[in-house]
């Protein structure tokens, strides 16, 4: 198929396949990171939308006439590839909120280092977190998962046709919930044992007044801190396989709630 060759109807089927695409991508905890230029990831996006483009075949029908019908298909297309890619990121948010109330715990509340995916300040182990989650995710073969739910999900929901329903509310409601249950466990061991540390530092003030405890509890605390997130992002591995083993089917519920 030639580009120049395009008819009108096709065009705007490759404008709308473009937009699903590039909201994606562009916010995919991976390929949105600030460290792909722009001009690669929107490269990346056009070649995907090309090859899809004699795959997927919209309804001519669902074309309007009007400005704010066309509008409306693309606010459609936004919203779709918006709650694919933050459906995505809410495993790398929770990993990274484990990071964070570990490191709150160690006292590394105000010690933080470039984020490199949005170019602000993040926390020391939320970062460490993250990284190791995404390296985790390629390994096990996530993003292959995310990429072929992406192409079906043009045979699923078609251009044009999404819906917006109460389940799917609740849903990413739900989501969002579990977010902050499975950060509390993954970051289970170090915070017990740093409560336990600090329970223990706090007897050894009334038993010995004389001591400073604030500067003796903080290198103990950054130790026992680090020896027990190892054991977190250990177990992190058997989090996530069991994640992405379930991830494919977590989208196409995702998605049939669109429809």
């Amino acid at each position: 198929m030639e580009i120049l060759s395009f008819s009108p109807e096709q065009f705007k089927s490759f404008v709308l396949i473009l937009i699903r695409i590039s909201i994606v991508l562009f916010v995919f905890p991976i390929f949105g990171s600030g460290m792909w230029p722009n001009l690669v990831k929107a490269g990346l996006a056009l070649i995907m939308s090309i090859i899809l483009l004699p795959v997927v075949q919209p309804d001519p029908t669902l074309f309007p006439e009007t400005v704010l019908g066309g509008v409306y298909l693309i606010l459609s297309e936004l919203i779709f590839g918006l709650i694919i890619a933050l459906t995505v990121r809410l495993l790398f948010t929770t990993v990274q909120l484990a990071g964070q109330l570990v490191g709150f715990q160690m006292g590394f509340a105000i010690a933080n280092v470039l984020d490199p995916e949005s170019g602000g300040q993040g926390p020391i182990l939320a970062q460490i977190g993250y990284w190791v989650a995404v390296l985790i995710f390629l390994l096990l073969n996530g993003h292959h998962v995310v990429l072929n739910t992406l192409v079906e999900s043009f045979a699923v929901v078609e251009v044009g046709s999404l819906g917006l329903s109460d389940g799917l509310f609740h849903k990413m409601l739900e989501l969002s919930g579990d977010m902050f249950t499975m950060a509390v466990k993954i970051g289970a061991p170090a915070i017990a044992a740093l409560l336990m540390t600090s329970a223990a530092f706090g007897i050894v003030a009334k038993v010995v007044p004389q001591m400073n405890v604030l500067i003796a509890a903080f290198p103990v605390k950054i130790v026992i801190g680090l020896f027990f997130f190892g054991f977190c992002l250990e177990a992190l591995l058997y989090f996530m396989r069991h994640y992405v083993a379930e991830f494919e089917g977590m989208l196409r519920t995702i998605m049939n709630l669109m429809l």
